[in-house]
């Protein structure tokens, strides 16, 4: 294995599944079962996730669930990130993060996260996508993509900070919360 590309019979290939990355504040690793109830309390804050492509978790079966259908089947793949977020100083996850969409041929994938209101504008959400840039460039990724709600400048500026470029913006009919909305996609190249 060099620089997170495995040789298999000569022939490079790309990508882990969640390998654990370390920060100054936090431990980005897989989730576990034992984690419902921490990720329950983002999940099912309606500021939290106002932007997101889901409505907000009413039980902490509901995010089991989740956990189970979404998250814990991306483990079973050879190519995955699902990452929640450990705050180091209580061991609580705070958050989670994640690359979606995952095109092995392009060497691509598209960002998604979501923080606990509580650890809001302090840099955090910053600290960990600039983390997980870092290990996909290191794991071969070529680009990724990210893109926020025009309303919701705050999720543009950790894309800012991180040095993704803004690339454009585009109209469209959000499912399932059915609402019309702008969407402005980033994009960082990571072969360069």
């Amino acid at each position: 294995m060099r620089g997170g590309c495995v040789f298999i019979g000569g022939e490079a290939m790309f990508g882990s599944n969640t390998p654990q990355i370390e920060t100054k504040r936090l431990i980005l690793r897989k989730l576990k079962m034992a984690d419902a109830e921490d990720l329950f309390q983002v999940l099912s804050d309606r500021e939290v996730n106002r932007f997101l492509p889901w409505f907000p978790h009413k039980s902490i079966a509901e995010t089991k669930a989740f956990l189970e259908s979404d998250v814990f089947s991306d483990y079973r793949k050879p190519i995955a990130y699902r990452y929640g977020l450990e705050w180091k100083q209580t061991g609580a996850v705070i958050g989670y993060l994640s690359l979606l969409g995952i095109d092995p041929e392009k060497r691509c994938g598209d960002i998604g996260y979501g923080l606990a209101r509580s650890f809001w504008g302090r840099g955090i959400m910053t600290e960990a996508v600039g983390a997980l840039l870092a290990r996909l460039k290191a794991d071969g990724f070529r680009f990724v993509t990210a893109t926020h709600d025009v309303n919701n400048p705050a999720s543009g500026r950790v894309m800012q900070k991180c040095g993704m470029k803004y690339v454009s913006s585009y109209p469209e009919f959000w499912m399932p919360k059915e609402i019309d909305t702008v969407f402005c996609l980033y994009r960082a190249d990571l072969n360069g």
